[in-house]
């Protein structure tokens, strides 16, 4: 599924208009302005009880081997989004 089907299940569901529903897909999920990349970007987290959450994780800097070669290259301490199923999701998807 991608996001313009996500946008037309919402709408018949909701009994709305694409366009609200639109909206809404974006304000969630928009990486420029949406809610959880916003959380994520301020090193939060946003747990949905039952579905999962949503976090920044840590790597620290580190240096490794480029496969084939004996180079390696540096990699910089950065964050990046991760994504923790919960309970109740694992259990229905099984």
């Amino acid at each position: 599924m991608n996001k313009a089907e996500l946008v037309e299940k919402l709408a018949a569901r909701a009994e709305m208009s694409n366009r609200a529903a639109k909206d809404i897909v974006d304000a969630i999920f928009s990486v420029e302005n949406g809610i959880i990349a916003g959380e994520l970007k301020a090193k939060g987290k946003v747990q949905i009880t039952g579905f999962g959450t949503f976090s920044a994780d840590h790597r620290p800097a580190r240096d490794w081997r480029i496969p084939g070669t004996d180079k390696t290259k540096h990699v910089g301490a950065h964050h990046y989004p991760k994504f923790k199923a919960g309970k109740s999701l694992k259990d229905f998807v099984k």
